[in-house]
C-alpha cells in the first residue's frame, strides 16, 4: 500500500514551515524532527479539491506553530503542550476539541495505524502510560509539542521511538 500523502495546502504549509526553519537556525536540526516527506513528483490525491477537510485545515494550523516552544499548559502561539496544540488547531479550523489528552483520547473514535488520515490524532505510551498525542500529517509524518526545552515540530512514525510507543489513532467526532 502507498503511503497517504498531504493535500496541496498541507504540502505547502510544510514546505513553508521547514523554509522558514532552514532560514532561522544555521545548524542541523534535532534527531526527532523529520524533513518534509518526498513526494517523488506525484501530486498529492486531493490537490484538486476545493475544499479541505476539518483535519486538512486542522493540522494545517498545527504546522504552522513549528518552532513555538514547548510550555506545560500552554494553548497558544507562546508555547504549547501537546494537548494544547491538539486543541487550539482545531479551534482555529471550526471545532472545539478537549483540553486534554486523556479527554482527547475518550473523544475521538479508534482509527487504525493504515488508515490515518492528516488531522488525525495519534497517541503514544511514554513510560508505560499513555500521556502524549501530536495530529497525523500524511506519510508516517506527524506534529506535535514534544516536551519541556523543545519546541512544536514534525516527526516520522518510523522512527524507533514513536513507533514503540505508539498506541492508536483517533479521529475527531
Amino acid at each position: 500500500m502507498l503511503p497517504q500523502q498531504l493535500p496541496k495546502v498541507l504540502f505547502v504549509s510544510l514546505l513553508l514551515s521547514a523554509m522558514t526553519a532552514l532560514t532561522a537556525c544555521g545548524s542541523a536540526p534535532a534527531r526527532t524532527q523529520a524533513s518534509s516527506p518526498t513526494y517523488g513528483g506525484h501530486v498529492p490525491a486531493r490537490a484538486h479539491a476545493s475544499t479541505p477537510t476539518l483535519g486538512e485545515r486542522a493540522a494545517s494550523i498545527a504546522l504552522q506553530q513549528v518552532g513555538v516552544p514547548y510550555r506545560y499548559g500552554g494553548q497558544s502561539p507562546s508555547g504549547f503542550d501537546c494537548s494544547g496544540l491538539v486543541h487550539y488547531s482545531y479551534l482555529r479550523a471550526g471545532q472545539s476539541l478537549p483540553r486534554t489528552t486523556g479527554q482527547l483520547w475518550n473523544s475521538t473514535t479508534r482509527v487504525g495505524r493504515n488508515d490515518l488520515q492528516p488531522g488525525d490524532l495519534i497517541f503514544f505510551s511514554i513510560d508505560g502510560k499513555m500521556q502524549h498525542v501530536g495530529m497525523y500529517l500524511g506519510a508516517d509524518r506527524f506534529v506535535h509539542a514534544p516536551s519541556s526545552g523543545k519546541h512544536v515540530t514534525v516527526a516520522s512514525l518510523r522512527t524507533n521511538y514513536y513507533d514503540r510507543a505508539f498506541l492508536r489513532g483517533g479521529r475527531p467526532r
